[in-house]
């Protein structure tokens, strides 16, 4: 009953606000996940602090590829990818989550972690003896469009831990798996002195590069970015000698 209450809420808070938007080349698509009160990110930005809600989202956007992810204290983020064409906008979508709660979730991150694991120390030469080696997290990557060659490399602040990595090569977008970081020498202290890269590459298209912070992703218990491709730009051709500008 809250449910379907909720929807009709949302629609009527759409239908109010089409007109508008639809002039603003905008378009309100409502938002709503189980339970509610959930942080909405769209394509990696955050675009509101709960849920229920309708943003107005540009019609360039709208129209393409969208990865939506709900977050909620105490429960496992949720992402989906949605697409819808104009009709299906114009008939006021909602995109809706089931959350599921987190067992290993707390208040605070540092409360789920054992002694151990608060107080391992290594350095690069006894690597693959730390229990947050093997911390498994939840990777989702796509883009627009997809097919995008991916790329993962290690970069360490604290390089006497952590060594640095070479570029790897994953698969192409969309990515989306359970799978560790399986970082040598990694622990929750030196966590924060670890960022992660991902490049995505494809024909045509600039590439294009993003860094995520090791200890916020071992919070979050996810890693997860959508690549707007930009494509490259023709090189105009050389003027011939005595060609006019």
């Amino acid at each position: 009953m809250k449910k379907h209450l909720a929807k009709v809420l949302l629609a009527l808070s759409i239908a109010l606000t089409t007109a508008l938007s639809a002039s603003a080349k905008s378009w309100p698509i409502a938002f709503n996940c189980v339970p509610e009160d959930a942080a909405v990110y769209i394509n990696g930005s955050k675009m509101s602090d709960t849920t229920p809600v309708v943003i107005n989202i540009d019609q360039k956007v709208a129209t393409k590829i969208m990865m939506v992810q709900f977050r909620k204290e105490g429960y496992k983020s949720k992402t989906v990818t949605v697409t819808f064409d104009k009709k299906q906008l114009k008939a006021n979508p909602v995109v809706y989550a089931k959350l599921t709660r987190d067992p290993n979730a707390s208040s605070s991150r540092e409360k789920t972690l054992n002694e151990q694991q608060m107080t391992e120390r290594v350095d690069r030469h006894s690597a693959g003896k730390t229990s947050m080696e093997e911390t498994i997290l939840r990777w989702y990557f796509d883009s627009d469009p997809r097919g995008a060659r991916i790329y993962y490399r290690v970069i360490s602040n604290a390089p006497a831990e952590v060594k640095n990595t070479n570029e790897t090569y994953l698969t192409t977008t969309p990515l989306e798996e359970t799978k560790s970081f399986n970082i040598q020498g990694l622990t929750y202290d030196n966590s924060r002195n670890v960022t992660i890269e991902i490049k995505v590459s494809k024909r045509g298209y600039e590439d294009q590069v993003k860094r995520f912070n090791v200890r916020q992703a071992l919070d979050q218990q996810e890693i997860s970015v959508f690549f707007e491709l930009v494509p490259k730009e023709e090189p105009k051709p050389a003027k011939k000698t005595g060609e006019e500008e």
